[in-house]
């Protein structure tokens, strides 16, 4: 522990002690995929040490979706059960006005995170959420597999979906039986939301609704985009795919039947971990490009909120910043591949050594593309349903892609006129 690390915590500890009467129960709530549990109670109990107060994870559902609807439910009865909420960086307009604002308890660590993420997560001048790491997916491959096929990485969808089907059909008539060519997200929930913005918008198709709120989607190259998806159907991609989220895609992929998939860093440590089929055996690049010449990877991302219902608002800020400090982050790079939002510690030779990927990962983050909440605003949640409902309708073979879109565009002049013009 250097000088600096040191000095908050023993700042911390102190704060916390002559501020509170007593030993204190704070509860926060779990995230979505992965060993997401395990790795937060770890700096819970430093925290815990810390302070001499406990901190209390309640779990949540698989999926962001659900997840999302359950802190709707608890903030409109201003339940004041959870402390300290977990936001996906999308959700800040939803829910700014049940939450505390952060700007002047974080006065001093706002400098170091990425703007744009602080920006994303400000609305109408409020902090709503300090960020916790980021998020951008890629493209997982088996190098093995390329290497035993002379394939270079696909550099674009159409490369993938060719390699793709040739070494699942020759891995099939080997005996591999089971073997995918590629396995992503395509059940109806906010993680089809990402998919398809990447394909829209690496075939040139834009953003569903631009930053200035003009409606973009129904568009050809949107259509061509989700008709190419539509193709890997139960040809590359498993028809169960359909029902896939994460945590799906990747217990596919880790126990070595899938050629690749598309998931976001947290499942690159799991890849690695000694129950993994392909430990060793992978690598990751850049989601391919379209048709539009360019890759698009949607940004992700998760932050901390304090709830205004809190009874220990105080004690829970203390927390929110013991765990977005800069050794958090670090700790969760080197054990859990998180991506920083501090840009520091992408040059950290500790997280190069321990996690290489990090620092590749950089790149695709700088490069993310924004799901549009910001224009849609308190709508964004009915803006991605009306989406991702299109688009997992358009994979299941009920309507062309050209007539999803429609309908869609029309679904969502409605919702434009009544919420968010």
């Amino acid at each position: 522990m250097n000088l600096r690390t040191m000095s908050a915590a023993v700042a911390l500890a102190g704060l916390l002690a002559a501020g509170t009467a007593g030993a204190a129960e704070l509860s926060i709530v779990s995230g979505a995929v992965g060993e997401d549990i395990q790795e937060l109670r770890t700096q819970l109990d430093e925290f815990q040490k810390a302070t001499g107060h406990t901190v209390k994870i309640v779990e949540m559902p698989a999926s962001t979706t659900d997840q999302f609807g359950q802190y709707r439910l608890w903030l409109s009865a201003g339940n004041a059960d959870i402390d300290v909420y977990r936001t996906d960086v999308i959700w800040a307009p939803q829910l700014a006005a049940s939450f505390v604002d952060l700007k002047e308890a974080m006065k001093d660590e706002i400098p170091k995170h990425n703007p744009s993420i602080i920006q994303s997560q400000t609305v109408d001048g409020k902090l709503v959420a300090f960020p916790m790491f980021t998020d951008a997916p890629a493209l997982f491959y088996r190098k093995d597999l390329l290497e035993k096929y002379g394939k270079a990485p696909p550099k674009t969808w159409k490369d993938l979906t060719e390699t793709a089907r040739e070494i699942q059909n020759k891995e099939r008539a080997a005996g591999h039986k089971q073997m995918n060519g590629f396995v992503f997200q395509g059940a109806p929930y906010e993680g089809l939301t990402c998919d398809g913005l990447e394909w829209v918008a690496s075939n040139g198709g834009g953003q569903i609704v631009d930053p200035d709120g003009k409606i973009t989607i129904n568009n050809p190259k949107a259509a061509a985009a989700l008709e190419m998806a539509k193709s890997w159907i139960g040809t590359i991609a498993p028809e169960g795919v359909l029902s896939y989220k994460e945590e799906e895609s990747r217990g596919v992929w880790q126990t070595g039947n899938a050629v690749f998939m598309r998931n976001w860093p947290y499942a690159y440590a799991l890849s690695n971990g000694d129950d993994s089929a392909v430990k060793g055996k992978f690598d990751v690049v850049p989601l391919p490009a379209g048709e539009g010449g360019q890759s698009a990877a949607c940004l992700g991302g998760w932050n901390l909120a304090v709830s205004k219902y809190s009874k220990h608002q105080d004690l829970a800020i203390e927390l929110v910043k013991f765990l977005t400090s800069e050794k958090a982050e670090k700790e969760r790079a080197i054990d859990q591949a998180r991506l920083p939002t501090i840009p520091e510690l992408y040059k950290d030779p500790d997280i190069a050594k321990a996690q290489p990927i990090v620092a590749s990962w950089g790149a695709v983050v700088e490069k993310a593309v924004p799901r549009p909440s910001a224009p849609t605003k308190r709508q964004y949640n009915e803006v991605s349903k009306d989406f991702w409902t299109a688009v997992n309708e358009t994979l299941s073979g009920r309507g062309s892609a050209k007539d999803n879109l429609a309908k869609l565009e029309k679904q969502l002049r409605r919702l434009k006129r009544s919420a968010w013009e």
